[in-house]
């Protein structure tokens, strides 16, 4: 049986991974500092798995990553790199490194973005040195099979929510922390809510126990191709308030938009040809049915 080790065990994906994997190793950053060549290395050795999920990542919303650029880019890099050397250092068979799809240019020319225009543009500039530092690791795991031989790959997620994401609304998912908002106005009686920017920005969004399926899928059929991961569905920031303002029963709620915000990336949605080709099952849950579920999770917590 396969000796799988997921980093960023504690995180959204990694919670709803458990149900698929139960029997693979969760880590934490309790457990090792993976900014730390000793503490990989250590790791690899009191683990020696033969699969690597790697899901940790500094992550954060539009102001965390506009005030802390140079931590995102470091931190980042740094796992990223020891992770994968480390890796193929100690004879690893399988390794998926997850992105995200701010590492796409800021704009195209067309749309949905295909996984070959990864570098035919800069990341957008309010998430410039995170999208950077994950596309570094595209390339990393491109090389590394190039010279070494190996059959590792990475997929390309759009924007993820769920139940089991960060309490912190500036760390946690834009759809998670609107859930989070529209559940304390509710509960307290108020008859508002206030989001960033002008409502304008195209997004896709996709429940974590459905990108959870897709990594599952992945080890169990040993796929080695690369690609992004979405939902079909794409809204603008406005439609997706309105739907989780109905899915929550909340339809009495104002929206507000702080134009004095920004908006970040106008948008980013990716193509998933790839993904359907590789993966013909995947049927992910409408973004009414998993705000739904998520909202009644959270609600009674």
């Amino acid at each position: 049986m396969s000796k799988i080790l997921v980093t960023g065990g504690s995180g959204l994906v990694g919670k709803w991974l458990k149900t698929f994997l139960p029997n693979a190793l969760y880590l934490s950053s309790k457990d090792f500092d993976l900014t730390s060549q000793e503490s990989v290395i250590q790791m690899y050795q009191k683990h020696t798995p033969d699969t690597v999920v790697h899901l940790a990542a500094r992550v954060g919303g539009i102001v965390d990553n506009m005030q802390n650029p140079y931590d995102f880019f470091e931190e980042n890099v740094m796992m990223n790199t020891l992770l994968v050397k480390y890796a193929r250092m100690n004879n690893v068979k399988k390794f998926l490194g997850v992105l995200s799809t701010c590492i796409y240019p800021d704009i195209m020319d067309s749309y949905p973005l295909k996984e070959h225009c990864l570098h035919k543009g800069e990341p957008t500039k309010t998430n410039f040195s995170y999208g950077y530092a994950k596309r570094v690791m595209a390339v990393q795991i491109d090389a590394c099979n190039e010279q070494y031989g190996t059959n590792y790959n990475y997929v390309i997620p759009c924007n993820l929510y769920g139940d089991g994401d960060k309490n912190d609304p500036s760390k946690s998912h834009f759809v998670t922390a609107l859930i989070t908002k529209i559940h304390e106005a509710v509960k307290n009686n108020q008859q508002e809510i206030t989001l960033f920017g002008d409502g304008s920005p195209l997004r896709q969004f996709l429940h974590a126990e459905d990108f959870a399926f897709v990594i599952n899928e992945i080890i169990k059929k040993n796929i080695t191709s690369s690609f992004n991961v979405a939902a079909e569905e794409v809204y603008s920031i406005k439609q997706i308030a309105e739907i989780a303002l109905k899915a929550c029963d909340a339809s009495h709620l104002k929206i507000n938009f702080d134009k004095s915000k920004p908006n970040g990336q106008h948008r980013k949605d990716v193509c998933i040809n790839k993904l359907k080709k590789a993966i013909p099952d995947f049927n992910p849950k409408s973004l009414y049915q998993g705000v739904k579920e998520t909202y009644n999770n959270i609600k009674n917590e």
